[in-house]
């Protein structure tokens, strides 16, 4: 813990103390969408972050992906890539290597998280039963931000 000047002044923040009332009597919008239905989306990897699961305490990968089209932008998706098995590891090496990411060791990953932010990719969503699956399918490549993206080895598909 860092130490503090005894004599340095605490930071000034705004006086709230005015909407206190009306903070007290706005209602909270109770806000429910319906789940991204299962298909194919264009999405952002907006976070990715390394943890470990609750009831187990194995490493995991959490992603965290923000649909780009074709249906419902600006929403989100999930996938974690829990780290207990060879097959565990075989689909986090598969989806690190659509993402472009290639690691000569998995120890590598916490360094290199940051390269895996911003990267476009077409993804698969599929519901069995009450589990939700997320599938990345393949890298895009935005050839212009106001136009489609596409992948970069078949130019003329397209995605959006």
């Amino acid at each position: 813990m860092a130490n503090r000047d005894p004599f340095a002044q605490p930071p000034m923040h705004p006086d709230l103390s005015r909407f206190d009332d009306d903070y007290a009597q706005t209602q909270v919008e109770k806000r429910e969408y319906d789940p991204v239905p299962d298909g194919k989306y264009q999405v952002n990897v907006d976070k990715v972050e390394l943890t470990t699961t609750k009831s187990s305490g194995y490493p995991m990968l959490k992603w965290t992906l923000r649909i780009l089209a074709p249906r419902f932008p600006g929403r989100f998706l999930w996938r974690n890539n829990v780290m207990a098995s060879r097959e565990n590891l075989k689909w986090l090496k598969g989806d690190l290597a659509v993402c472009g990411l290639d690691l000569h060791k998995l120890s590598d990953l916490p360094q290199a998280l940051d390269r895996l932010l911003d990267v476009k990719l077409e993804i698969t969503k599929r519901t069995k039963g009450e589990n939700e699956n997320i599938y990345l399918n393949r890298r895009l490549v935005l050839n212009d931000p106001t136009t489609d993206a596409t992948e970069a080895s078949r130019e003329d598909d397209d995605l959006f």
